[in-house]
């Protein structure tokens, strides 16, 4: 997958598990995911619940690892992370898309 490939609604449902499924690993609740944002222009909006938070994520029309740090970010700030257990979620969940193979490519496989 490269890094400006765009982003499937595939790719979307597979990094939603994973990133769930390591969130509530490590003790984080599990935001859950929809697309495309009700908010009409918006890349990437949260809406918390009384039961948890949903990341909505645009898809279409938008690199994968794009729409995949959207993702990320949406599970740091549904758990209100700060640093440094924000930076460290990140990296781990960048670590664990990437053991799923739905990461983009380092700068140094793209080129």
């Amino acid at each position: 997958m490269g890094a400006m490939e765009p982003a499937s609604t595939v790719d979307f449902a597979r990094a939603a598990r994973t990133i769930a499924r390591h969130a509530r690993r490590v003790g984080l609740s599990a935001p859950s995911y929809r697309c495309p944002p009700r908010l009409v222009g918006a890349d990437r909006t949260i809406r918390r619940r009384r039961e948890g938070a949903v990341v909505a994520v645009r898809v279409r029309d938008r690199p994968v690892a794009a729409v995949l740090a959207d993702m990320i970010e949406g599970a740091v700030v549904a758990n209100r992370l700060i640093p440094p257990q924000s930076d460290r979620l990140r990296a781990d969940l960048w670590t664990a898309l990437d053991a799923d193979g739905r990461s983009a490519p380092t700068v140094r496989e793209a080129a």
